[in-house]
């Protein structure tokens, strides 16, 4: 069996033989196996036993068993004590949940305590099918039907390539004893009625079912991180081009996997992929996504904003971004996006920096009457998001002077008879 975990271990590159490996160390035959073949492949161990006090007797004998393997072994051994039903009632979670938080939150304080570089833990291939099944029962998408990881941030599972038949042969041939809970014989929970139960139903039909679903799980594990990798490198990216997969079947799962990180569910996902273009969903952490043609945008919602009042020339602070300026100064046309020139005997002071509002016009210089910015905006294929950040500045006489970065009014633009020009210029990382 050893040179079986071997190969598991060295394929995902679960342990290094330098550093130290707590071992959870429950009594039962997985986690004694686990002890005694990381021990003699001559990795640095020490043992981690929780008592959850939930059986009375056979807690305190579990622990006993477990304190004197240790003895026996040379491996130094750590215990805690737990109050679970009273944790349990304290924070309204069951029972298992509640002896799951304490184990997990325990170990990863004696991992920092030791300077260990991982926890442990037993789960074996039998465990890792079960999962599959109560998720596919429950409902689930690709990454719950990969089952139980080989490695998930500081926990390992360096025994997830062997059954617990081949684990309790290994005991048996060693001579090795272990302790049995009794609340496992009992099928009075989801994943009890799945090993003794649903199991067995399904072995009559396929003698093989264990190691076929964990073939099947590994596999679709594969896949997960062939997708993870891609999402990884997108992962700051704030747009997902659907065109790329307009022909595959699980465009609406690569849409969901890129836009959760934003707090986007399942059902909103559906509903922006049906949407006409101009479709926009806010999410519970603050995001909104777009639809926009073949394309999802996504951004911070907007914040509201205070419209800026400018009196006189001069440097106004914008917000913490950004900073708008009012300067006279000798004719000339500006060339660039980010500063425009206007007649200066033509605006009227106090100016106002404000978002684009509805029903707002323009003239816009070159062309004749005037014209609503959100149609001015639509030509130019601004998408919502964009649309909802421009900028306008109006003088007091209520011309849109400045269409921020696009356009100039032609009642304030430099002419013929222009002798001064007042220079318009917004400096910012964000509009």
């Amino acid at each position: 069996m050893w040179s079986e975990v071997c190969r598991y271990v060295e394929k995902y590159k679960l342990l290094n033989t330098n550093e130290l490996y707590i071992v959870a160390l429950s009594g039962g035959a997985d986690s004694v196996a686990l002890l005694l073949l990381l021990q003699e492949a001559g990795y640095h161990i020490e043992a981690a036993h929780c008592n959850f006090h939930l059986r009375g007797e056979e807690s305190d004998r579990d622990e006993t068993f477990c304190e004197q393997l240790c003895r026996n072994r040379n491996v130094p051994f750590h215990r805690a004590h737990f109050d679970t039903q009273t944790y349990a009632e304290l924070h309204k979670v069951s029972i298992e949940m509640a002896a799951r938080e304490l184990r997990y939150w325990w170990f990863e304080q004696l991992r920092n305590d030791l300077g260990a570089a991982g926890i442990c833990v037993a789960h074996h291939r039998d465990d890792a099918v079960e999962t599959v099944l109560l998720n596919l029962v429950r409902g689930t998408g690709l990454r719950g039907l990969c089952g139980i990881q080989p490695r998930n941030g500081y926990i390992l599972r360096p025994l997830l390539c062997v059954s617990r038949a081949e684990i309790e042969t290994f005991l048996k041939e060693r001579g090795q004893e272990y302790v049995t809970d009794s609340t496992n014989l009992e099928a009075d929970v989801q994943r009890n009625k799945v090993r003794l139960q649903v199991l067995p139903l399904l072995k009559t039909l396929n003698p093989a079912v264990v190691e076929n679903i964990h073939r099947t799980a590994e596999n679709l594990m594969g896949a997960q991180a062939a997708l993870d990798a891609v999402f990884l490198h997108n992962k700051n990216c704030n747009v997902l081009n659907l065109s790329v997969y307009k022909d595959c079947t699980s465009r609406e799962y690569v849409a969901y996997e890129w836009a959760k990180s934003f707090g986007f569910n399942g059902s909103q996902i559906r509903q922006i992929l049906e949407a006409e273009t101009g479709k926009l969903i806010t999410s519970s952490s603050g995001y909104d996504i777009l639809r926009d043609r073949d394309q999802l945008l996504v951004e911070p919602s907007l914040k509201p904003m205070k419209p800026l009042r400018i009196p006189e020339e001069g440097t106004y602070v914008f917000n913490e971004n950004s900073r708008f300026s009012v300067k006279k100064q000798p004719v000339f046309i500006s060339k660039t996006a980010d500063v425009a020139t206007v007649d200066a005997a033509q605006v009227a002071f106090p100016l106002t920096v404000r978002r684009v509002e509805e029903g707002d016009w323009m003239i816009p210089y070159g062309m004749k009457g005037r014209k609503l910015l959100s149609d001015l905006m639509t030509d130019r294929k601004m998408s919502v998001f964009e649309k909802r950040r421009q900028l306008v500045i109006v003088d007091t006489q209520g011309i849109i002077v400045w269409l921020a970065g696009l356009r100039v009014d032609a009642r304030v633009a430099v002419g013929n008879t222009t002798t001064e020009v007042l220079v318009l210029r917004f400096d910012a990382n964000e509009a």
